[in-house]
């Protein structure tokens, strides 16, 4: 069990299914001795210390531009990434490394519902041979008969009806948002307790989105899941999750309950975010603004010293190019990994401090 838990864990154990505790992985890069020794940065670090709690029966949304690192964090939580470093906590035992056997167990009670639902599937199979596979793998239903009946309800739970019209179809015959609803079905019939959904509406027509994500938070509350809901879509995660976690770079910029995060971001990235979300109202066209973010995103293989999000932000201090900003509480349940939400003395020593230590590791290199 991991003792070293972020201050701004609040929940109770009994309250939390799922606890990331600085997670991180770097991807090796392939480059010539010479290029290493003149410094050359050998690693990509596409997520670089993610640590969040997830409750039972809440939806968690992680949020952020492309590139920052959430699908690769939903892998690790799916162990299809091994960890460079960091822990995984599922109902109070550490499965980041675990035997084969407790892998199983566990990808059982953890599932995803991939981004693509066009290519999370088998082409050659249909749609009742998709939802048993999972079934024959985890060795659920005795029998034939026993897998049809859990087939036919998990239909019907995801509005795909009726079992006989459709279980015979493959998936090139069924439109893009059925596809998805088989999607997260093939996802419920093993009666999960987590569900990493990774950008699940993207593929979808803008007409279909609201349906899909209502569906799927109608399952949530009716089986009291947890999900982990991977997005872009500022827009849908304020409908669909309880709090929201923005992510930079590699790392959580701010996290908190949904409504507190989109009506009073604490972050000037999570402000320019949300107010790059156009909300349409007559006669205020014009005064829609949005906050604007200076140069591009910095390479992940060379993240910028201090706050990695200062080389962008209109509002960086000294204090930011130096070090970086922790967590800090800015509301109920509220963290912003920010400068400003401190006073200038802070802002000072921290500086000091921060400067104390690169100087001191260049004499010791």
């Amino acid at each position: 069990m991991n003792d070293n838990k972020p201050h701004y864990f609040e929940f109770d154990d009994q309250d939390v299914v799922l606890e990331v505790i600085n997670l991180q992985k770097h991807f090796p890069i392939r480059r010539h001795a010479s290029e290493v020794l003149a410094g050359a940065h050998p690693f990509v670090r596409a997520v670089d210390g993610v640590s969040f709690q997830l409750r039972r029966g809440e939806i968690l949304g992680l949020v952020g531009e492309s590139g920052c690192g959430k699908t690769t964090t939903g892998k690790m939580i799916m162990k299809l990434l091994e960890p460079t470093h960091g822990s995984l906590v599922f109902n109070g035992e550490d499965v980041t490394h675990t035997g084969k056997g407790s892998e199983i167990h566990y990808r059982r009670r953890v599932q995803m519902v991939f981004q693509d639902p066009y290519a999370s599937m088998n082409p050659r199979f249909k749609v009742k041979d998709v939802l048993e596979e999972p079934l024959l793998i985890h060795k659920v239903g005795a029998t034939k008969a026993e897998r049809v009946q859990k087939i036919r309800a998990v239909m019907e739970k995801v509005k795909i009806t009726p079992y006989e019209e459709y279980s015979e179809r493959h998936p090139h015959m069924l439109s893009g948002g059925q596809r998805q609803r088989i999607a997260t079905a093939r996802t419920l019939i093993l009666e999960p307790s987590v569900i990493v959904a990774d950008e699940p509406v993207s593929m979808i027509d803008l007409s279909t989105r609201a349906e899909i994500l209502h569906m799927m938070k109608t399952v949530q509350r009716e089986m009291e899941l947890s999900f982990l809901y991977i997005t872009h879509d500022i827009s849908t995660a304020r409908y669909f999750t309880d709090r929201i976690s923005v992510m930079y770079l590699g790392k959580i910029m701010e996290i908190g309950p949904s409504d507190s995060v989109i009506d009073q971001p604490m972050h000037p990235y999570s402000r320019a975010l949300i107010s790059a979300v156009c909300e349409p109202v007559p006669g205020k066209a014009n005064e829609l603004k949005v906050l604007p973010i200076t140069g591009e995103i910095p390479s992940a293989a060379k993240i910028p010293a201090g706050c990695r999000f200062h080389t962008r932000c209109l509002e960086a201090m000294e204090v930011c190019k130096v070090a970086e900003p922790e967590l800090l509480k800015v509301g109920k349940q509220h963290y912003a990994a920010c400068w400003l939400n401190t006073d200038e003395e802070t802002r000072r020593k921290s500086r000091e401090q921060a400067v104390a230590q690169l100087e001191s590791r260049a004499k010791t290199a």
